[in-house]
């Protein structure tokens, strides 16, 4: 049975809120529908970047102290403006919808620890909005020893199939933190966190530029990239690990450019991106064929350049020449994933989370 569900994403990125309807039996898409954009303010943005900092001591995953439960309290109020926004301006009625997806923020991401936290309270948000409301979706892998991350690679797979594609096809969502799905044929799905995204290029640009980010790469076009400095990053252990890995937005931030000009740090940390992702090939069982960027990264001219340049001779084409939705795919993903949720699918496997069986996942509040 198809169900027309909501989804909600407010990424690593810190930038609002994305909202997307789509209609699926949580295996195949039927039909995408409108989508909508909610910024935070500079002060909620501002709150999300204390509560970042201030997660790093949690060790509980219910534990909401200090400015967390501030923080917890904004972002359910920006979810349920952006459900309120959205259905009105598409004249859309709650009982229309069947299931929300929500993901929450992501302030902390320990999977090693079995401990990932997302703010948000769903039981509010399903009160506001009227619609019921699925949430914590990565919970039940990191219970069950997985990653917890990443969770979209079931819809890329719903994605890809859809194109027909000789494979392997390769789907990277560059967000705060990049991530892969690599596609080959039904059965093949491996996924995995592939570095940074756009975590260290914009809390860059805030520093040095009071910019959120480095809009279509151009700054970092005006620079050079320091290769040598990019080799050095890319020695962590972190990339030499197989599939499947996951990061936690913060797990970069302790490396250091030193004294550069805005536009050589900018394309610096553009190419550290880029090199971390092409990083991965020699770890997929087949170099891809083509690769699909989506999330924030797709926008950046200068990332598509840096990545074309290291994944030659695959193609490299942005989600949206495939009439994909750069901005809300992973929004529509958690629509996705609120399906299989209900109907009992699978969310994560083995080879995308390193969970040891597949795995559902989601709770759903009732309004």
């Amino acid at each position: 049975m198809m169900l027309t569900t909501i989804g909600l994403m407010s990424g690593t990125s810190l930038d609002g809120v994305d909202v997307a309807l789509i209609e699926t039996d949580g295996r195949q898409i039927r039909a995408f529908g409108p989508s909508g954009y909610r910024p935070y303010t500079d002060r909620e943005r501002g709150l999300l970047r204390q509560a970042l900092t201030e997660a790093v001591h949690l060790s509980q995953r219910d534990a909401r102290p200090g400015i967390l439960r501030e923080a917890e309290q904004a972002v359910t109020l920006a979810h349920s403006e952006a459900v309120s926004a959205f259905t009105a301006q598409n004249r859309i009625a709650c009982e229309d919808i069947d299931i929300v997806g929500f993901h929450g923020q992501t302030v902390l991401h320990r999977p090693e620890r079995k401990l990932t936290v997302q703010i948000g309270d769903a039981a509010a948000l399903a009160k506001a909005i009227h619609i019921p409301v699925m949430h914590d979706f990565r919970a039940a892998d990191v219970a069950a020893g997985g990653q917890g991350a990443p969770f979209v690679p079931v819809y890329h797979r719903a994605l890809a199939q859809s194109l027909g594609r000789e494979g392997p096809i390769a789907v990277v969502n560059i967000g705060g933190v990049s991530n892969v799905t690599y596609i080959d044929g039904a059965d093949t799905l491996i996924a995995c966190d592939t570095g940074p995204g756009n975590a260290l290029l914009d809390d860059f640009m805030y520093r040095t530029m009071n910019q959120p980010f480095d809009r279509e790469g151009r700054l970092a076009a005006q620079g050079q990239p320091d290769h040598a400095w990019v080799a050095r990053a890319l020695q962590l252990p972190f990339f030499a690990l197989p599939p499947p890995k996951s990061l936690d937005r913060n797990d970069f931030a302790a490396l250091k450019l030193g004294a550069v000009s805005p536009p050589d740090g900018a394309a610096t940390l553009t190419a550290f991106t880029a090199a971390a992702i092409a990083r991965i090939v020699p770890l997929l069982p087949k170099a891809p064929k083509g690769w699909i960027v989506a999330g924030g990264g797709a926008r950046n001219l200068t990332m598509l350049r840096m990545l074309r340049e290291r994944l030659q001779p695959a193609t490299v084409e942005a989600a949206e020449s495939f009439g994909w939705s750069a901005d809300a795919l992973e929004a529509q993903a958690f629509g996705f994933l609120a399906a299989r949720g209900l109907k009992g699918l699978p969310l994560s496997y083995p080879a995308t989370t390193g969970v040891s069986i597949p795995m559902t996942g989601g709770i759903v509040a009732r309004p």
